[in-house]
């Protein structure tokens, strides 16, 4: 059997997180590969075999992409905490207001207690978790927060090394080494038993994983009945219903964020939400705040242009200089409503009824 693009196309349900060109290059690598092989007589070409070997493939390219991302956190972190501090993720603003590094730390904290408000876990001291897990914890600054305000155990997963040690390291320092700690993981392949933990924090660490729905998924397996997920991420805008896809040009400036970013292809706010409604997950709520994180880019590149920051960012490695040059790309999707900064919250079910 000659083995054709279209019926490789066919498979691709297994790949289909990764960017276009990373499917296209799949497609033409296994066409081409196991054509060889039935030409010489080594193979028999079955589909059972093209899927096989676009899966080890996928895996690759996971594989690929996940060190890159450990490479880009590995440069880049040091360069952050200096200047932005040991949250490395977005504030919460007041909309269109011009702000300060003070500000953006301030804002921070805001983007943190905000989420908890969302998702009813702020002022209630009765569903305040006892156990909570940070995935993509960055240098653990949500986890500290969060030990901090409820009391709470707090284990935080990165793909990182450098920012491991370092949260360990600043755990220690703060005094919370016996209620923080923070390992190398895989968010899809989670070292955690099901059900362990009251509160599944994800802050700006879903735009990174190739397979959304295991993302979720594991989000939810490591839930605890009864507990709550919060995920603050980067989306594109949800398609109307008349529309199949981005178009072109929205897709063409996604992918020069991603390849600068070592981001796999984006989702929607509605496609999270219909993954978490698959899995028949509770209480499910979501928010654009897209207004609310614009002045945080603005602010981003007004540092970088510091002469601490323009010195830092060349010390740094061709990653983070390539990361850096892409943050006007960011400026430009958030404004023309390409990009969406979207809150999704929901609960697990108490028992395995979902009642």
């Amino acid at each position: 059997m000659v083995v054709t693009t279209t019926r490789i196309s066919s498979l691709l349900h297994c790949t289909h997180t990764f960017p276009q060109h990373h499917r296209d290059t799949i497609i033409t690598t296994t066409t081409t590969t196991l054509n060889s092989r039935r030409r010489k007589g080594s193979l028999r070409v079955s589909m059972a075999a093209v899927k096989e070997v676009m899966v080890v493939m996928e895996e690759e390219e996971k594989k690929k992409l996940q060190l890159g991302i450990a490479e880009f956190y590995d440069e880049s972190s040091g360069i952050w905490e200096n200047i932005w501090g040991d949250h490395m993720h977005h504030g919460f603003y007041d909309p269109d207001s011009t702000v300060s590094v003070s500000d953006h730390r301030a804002a921070q904290i805001r983007m943190i207690e905000n989420s908890l408000t969302f998702a009813s876990l702020s002022e209630d001291q009765s569903k305040w978790p006892k156990s909570v897990v940070d995935v993509g914890c960055g240098i653990g600054g949500s986890s500290r927060y969060l030990a901090k305000k409820f009391g709470a155990n707090c284990v935080g997963i990165t793909l990182s090394p450098v920012q491991a040690e370092r949260a360990n390291a600043l755990a220690a320092a703060q005094g919370l080494a016996d209620k923080v700690s923070f390992q190398v993981a895989d968010a899809l392949q989670q070292p955690f038993p099901d059900g362990q933990f009251d509160l599944v924090w994800s802050m700006e660490s879903g735009e990174h994983m190739p397979n959304k729905p295991k993302f979720v998924g594991e989000l939810a397996r490591v839930a605890a009945p009864g507990g709550t997920i919060i995920i603050v991420t980067w989306c594109h805008r949800d398609l109307r219903p008349d529309e199949e896809s981005l178009q072109q040009w929205e897709k063409d400036l996604l992918k020069k964020i991603c390849d600068s970013f070592y981001l796999p292809e984006w989702c929607s706010t509605a496609d999270y939400v219909k993954l978490l409604e698959t899995m028949s997950l509770q209480d499910i709520k979501s928010a654009d705040w897209s207004p609310f994180v614009a002045p945080f880019w603005p602010a981003v590149i007004r540092s970088a242009l510091t002469w601490k920051g323009f010195t830092s960012i060349l010390r740094s490695g061709l990653k983070t200089i390539k990361g850096a040059l892409a943050m006007p790309l960011m400026i430009e999707g958030f404004r023309k409503g390409v990009i969406k900064f979207a809150i999704i919250t929901c609960r697990k079910p108490e028992n395995a009824d979902g009642q």
